[in-house]
């Protein structure tokens, strides 16, 4: 069972973790979030050498290449301040699994450290710096998808749900059998694509079914999966990161929040 987090008073300042998904996809999604923080008040550091957290080599069962993954990202995050990271998936490897990475090893107390310091975004708005926002948006029904490893690992779903609920505007749709993997799994996808297919179509059905113009998700890398079966069925029906989702409907005419 996982302990409760103890959550710091709101810095004035953090480290943005973008993740290499939104890195290499959707970098305006990183810009938002920065948006999204810098309207709390908080200054945000975005380091340029940051690359992948190491999560795809662990699961495949590759610990040395994903230890040293691990140290080299941890070692360009020195300050002593929190790290905002854009998936929950990503989070949960940084909060949950670089101290098991490191049992026993000489960064051990390293690790333990550097997983502390790190909150998924919207665990961060949530509970560190209490955000309150205001709908500027017009009347819209949106389903909401959290990925499994983020809903398991990190209770994104609760704090993706109270962000979205805060948006008097927004009807938030809840899809069938919402706590199933959509089949990406990082590797999971590459290894078993029959499977994966079979699971990403049931995921894009039930979301479109639920009768959302779109669907919100805090993890790039369950809506890479998503919208690209829904681009190959030519679906105009897709996908929004919740800082980018948040950055507009809370951003007034002519662009200012």
């Amino acid at each position: 069972m996982q302990q409760p987090r103890i959550y710091p008073a709101k810095p004035r300042k953090v480290y943005l973790y973008a993740t290499c998904l939104v890195d290499a996809f959707d970098p305006d999604t990183g810009l938002d979030a920065i948006s999204l923080l810098e309207e709390q008040g908080i200054d945000v550091d975005f380091v340029p050498k940051q690359t992948c957290c190491g999560q795809p080599a662990y699961s495949s069962g590759y610990t040395e290449e994903a230890r040293v993954v691990a140290e080299n990202q941890m070692a360009l995050f020195p300050e002593n301040i929190p790290i905002v990271i854009l998936s929950g998936s990503c989070g949960g490897m940084m909060v949950h699994h670089y101290p098991r990475l490191f049992k026993d090893h000489p960064f051990e107390t390293t690790a333990k450290s550097f997983s502390a310091r790190v909150f998924e975004l919207t665990e961060f708005l949530t509970n560190v710096c209490r955000a309150q926002f205001d709908d500027r948006g017009e009347q819209i029904a949106v389903a909401m998808h959290t990925s499994c490893a983020a809903r398991r690992e990190m209770n994104v779903h609760v704090y993706t749900a109270h962000l979205l609920g805060q948006l008097n505007k927004v009807e938030v749709k809840h899809p069938q059998y919402e706590e199933e993997c959509c089949g990406f799994g990082g590797t999971f996808s590459v290894r078993h694509p029959n499977i994966s297919e079979a699971m990403v179509d049931d995921k894009s059905n039930n979301l479109k079914n639920t009768g959302g113009v779109e669907f919100v998700s805090a993890d790039w890398g369950c809506m890479l999966n998503i919208n690209g079966v829904l681009e190959y069925k030519g679906e105009t029906f897709k996908g929004k990161h919740i800082a980018r989702f948040l950055a507009e409907r809370t951003r007034a005419p002519g662009g200012e929040q």
